[in-house]
């Protein structure tokens, strides 16, 4: 009889980690359980609510009885509502037979990988990266190939530096812009000369995460790689959806868009893994992405007011300081000018991590940089009030004032 005790993972789950930013925000909880005051500023989700006419309508669609299986890639009014979307945002237009829609655009690019990747197949992640980009990939057996972007790089992979990592077993490069944890974007000229750099390489397709490319700050739209080279379409899968932009994480809702191959195999996956997204959660989304879009531009003037807030009084404390990020709402925190420092009970900051872990015990929650692969930072959420915000500065400025 098999207990727990005998039970062994699979090769799969053991050579990969729980999700950093996941662990990082169980562990604040716990402690506010415990009674501490912990602010935390690891959560990666808006802190507004879903907009009202998105939440009716998915309301309305339990009162038509639309709460049965759908189509595995989604409904067809869902479909039809990221067709438009993506003509209007990227110029590009994709037949329903090119989208598909998953539980989060964290499934739709596990689905991906696990449909294209082999044993020993690489796929390209620039750094600093989300954190679940080289797990996603050693689980489904892959080589992920890390490519540190330096903040003199504005943390952007170079056309240099993606030619020098290609090598003949190169399926991927993941792009996620805006990025998560830098909030940096890549400029028409950038993406260019990357595109330039794959056109050489017709084996290499492209993953490009653009979740965040609503939470936006720049006077121009975010753009898609897709857009600057539409010569790429059919090596390009475009992975988006509706949490961040919406305030919808819990709906569970992700799309992507690509070449037809690509888009079948990850819907046949599908088919054996979620038989298809909620129903109503379709409903809500296809709302989400064809109602009124006021939320949005709302949203933002709000998360802007709290970046630059947070920069303003994090870059007046001495050994840490900041890159304006272009999209998202992360700030990714330079504190090489902490690394060496006695806390006040003498113990010596080695890492970002020891850091990280000091804020923590003076009720801050932030997520160490080498979590993303950079170090040494910390990532910052600001999608929390203004009044956490400043507390939270408050006590990271005491805490280093602290130091020796």
């Amino acid at each position: 009889m098999t207990t727990a005790e005998s039970f062994t993972p699979a090769a799969r789950v053991l050579r990969i980690n729980e999700s950093p930013s996941t662990a990082a925000a169980a562990r604040a909880r716990e402690l506010k359980a415990q009674g501490r005051d912990i602010l935390d500023l690891t959560v990666g989700e808006p802190d507004f609510d879903t907009p009202e006419n998105i939440k009716q309508a998915a309301i309305e669609a339990i009162g038509r009885g639309e709460t049965k299986y759908t189509p595995v890639n989604g409904t067809p009014a869902l479909r039809d509502a990221i067709v438009a979307r993506l003509a209007q945002h990227t110029g590009i237009t994709y037949g329903t037979d090119r989208i598909t829609v998953g539980g989060g655009a964290k499934q739709i690019i596990f689905l991906a990988l696990m449909a294209t990747v082999d044993t020993g197949t690489e796929v390209i992640i620039p750094a600093p990266y989300w954190v679940s980009y080289p797990d996603m990939c050693r689980a489904n057996d892959g080589e992920p190939v890390i490519v540190p972007c330096p903040r003199e790089d504005g943390f952007k992979l170079t056309p240099e530096r993606l030619s020098e990592a290609i090598t003949d077993r190169t399926r991927w490069l993941i792009l996620n812009t805006p990025s998560n944890p830098t909030g940096a974007a890549y400029t028409e000229s950038e993406l260019r000369a990357l595109a330039d750099v794959l056109l050489a390489h017709p084996h290499v397709s492209v993953l490009t995460d653009e979740i965040y490319d609503e939470v936006w700050y720049e006077q121009t739209a975010a753009l898609s790689i897709v857009s600057v080279e539409p010569g790429l379409k059919d090596r390009v899968l475009l992975v988006n959806g509706v949490s961040k932009t919406y305030a919808m994480t819990g709906w569970r809702i992700g799309y992507a868009a690509g070449p037809a191959g690509i888009i079948a195999a990850i819907n046949k996956l599908q088919s054996q893994m979620s038989s298809c997204p909620s129903s109503i959660s379709q409903a809500a989304a296809a709302e989400a992405l064809s109602g009124d879009q006021t939320f949005v531009a709302e949203s933002v003037a709000v998360y802007r007011e709290r970046r630059d807030r947070v920069i303003g009084l994090l870059e007046k404390v001495p050994g840490l300081s900041c890159t304006v990020p272009s999209g998202a709402f992360y700030l990714f925190v330079g504190c090489e000018g902490l690394i060496g420092r006695r806390t006040p009970d003498g113990r010596v900051l080695d890492t970002d991590q020891d850091v990280t872990l000091y804020l923590l015990e003076q009720g801050v929650a932030v997520i160490h940089g080498g979590a993303y692969g950079a170090s040494p930072y910390f990532r910052a959420s600001f999608s929390t009030s203004m009044a956490v915000l400043e507390d939270a500065c408050g006590r990271i400025a005491a805490a280093c004032a602290a130091l020796t």
